[in-house]
This record gives C-alpha cells, sequence and structure tokens, in this order.
C-alpha cells in the first residue's frame, strides 16, 4: 500500500461497463454509415482519380472526427472506421465470375492504405471528455 491518497472515484478504478442501449444503437448506426461511406467512396475514388480519391479520404476523416465529437468517445470515432475497414476489406476480394471493385493500380493501394491511415488518426486524435472529479495536478 502506498501513501498516496486516490480519490475514490477514480476513472481507473471503475469497472468497465457496456454501453447503454441507446449508446450501441447510435455506434451500429455509425458502423452501418461507415461501411457505406466505404462502398461510396470505393466506386469514386477510381472514377475521378486524383479528385476522387481526396474526396472519399476527406468523407471518411469528416465522418470519423464528426462521429467522434458528436459522441464524446474514441469509440464514436472508431465505429465507422471499423465499418469502412470491414466493407472495403469485403470488396478488396474477386468474385467467381472474376469481378473485382478495385483494379491493381496505385490508386486503389492509395485508398486502401490512406484510409486506413485516416482511420486510425482520426480514432486517436479525436478530443475526449475527461472523467469528472479532482484535478490530479499538484498544487492547484
Amino acid at each position: 500500500m502506498s501513501g498516496r491518497n486516490e480519490p475514490a472515484g477514480s476513472a481507473l478504478a471503475q469497472p468497465l461497463r457496456p454501453p447503454s442501449p441507446g449508446r450501441a444503437v447510435l455506434y451500429v448506426g455509425l458502423f452501418v454509415l461507415g461501411a457505406v461511406l466505404g462502398l461510396a467512396g470505393a466506386l469514386v475514388q477510381p472514377a475521378w482519380f486524383p479528385g476522387g480519391l481526396l474526396l472519399a479520404l476527406a468523407a471518411e476523416a469528416g465522418l470519423c472526427v464528426g462521429a467522434g465529437r458528436a459522441v464524446g468517445r474514441r469509440a464514436g470515432a472508431a465505429a465507422p472506421a471499423l465499418g469502412w475497414a470491414l466493407a472495403v476489406v469485403l470488396l478488396t476480394t474477386s468474385r467467381p465470375e472474376g469481378d473485382f471493385v478495385f483494379a491493381a493500380g496505385s490508386g486503389s493501394y492509395l485508398f486502401l492504405l490512406g484510409g486506413i491511415a485516416v482511420a486510425v488518426i482520426c480514432a486517436t486524435l479525436v478530443p475526449v471528455r475527461q472523467p469528472d472529479g479532482g484535478s490530479v495536478r499538484l498544487r492547484k
């Protein structure tokens, strides 16, 4: 035991709880919206090569950052990012007929790798609310 006085309501000492039903529905909706955005981006990015790629990546960044700010948690930004990633990974497989969505070109690879990078950056850098409680800084 250390001699430090820890507040009784420390965020680290709280057990993990599942999200409320309303928040769970919100996360599922954001996941589906991210999947739809991944499908739309996969179709837009090869149409107008540099502009479509930038538009698709900017839309993904906007959705992830906007969802994270609206929800106030990193999970709000991660839900559409996971939906986007799942949709794009499923679109990379070829069908038995030989059809595919992504051609073997630089634009497709930039969309896949750039989208993953944008998702990670947005989910990491979203500002989150700090837990309520006393100040943890000394002399404050």
